[in-house]
């Protein structure tokens, strides 16, 4: 923290400046992302999923089964608004399921 504070504050904005100052909000989302899928999809989809990765506001999901990627991407948006609901912000704008 390049400032220092003489009045007392919440540990929340502690954390918050902490986390601003050292660009480290993109990796916190990317995780938040990655826990929300494995909390949201349940077993049957995390048993597919090969890989979990945050590009900007681009959600990419591989997937090992050609036919659950096609199941999902007709509920695309829906998928995208349970994620960014469970997070708590809109992270994700777009999915892209491999």
């Amino acid at each position: 923290m390049a400032k220092r504070h003489n009045q007392n504050l919440p540990i929340q904005d502690i954390i918050n400046e902490f986390v601003e100052s050292n660009k480290l909000q993109g990796g916190l989302d990317e995780v938040n992302v990655k826990e929300a899928w494995k909390r949201l999809m349940g077993n049957g989809v995390n048993n597919y999923t090969t890989a979990i990765e945050l590009k900007k506001d681009t959600l990419f999901v591989k997937l090992s089964s050609s036919v659950l990627r096609e199941e999902l991407s007709y509920g695309n948006q829906k998928i995208i608004d349970m994620l960014n609901e469970a997070i708590g912000k809109p992270v994700v704008q777009k999915l892209v399921l491999r």
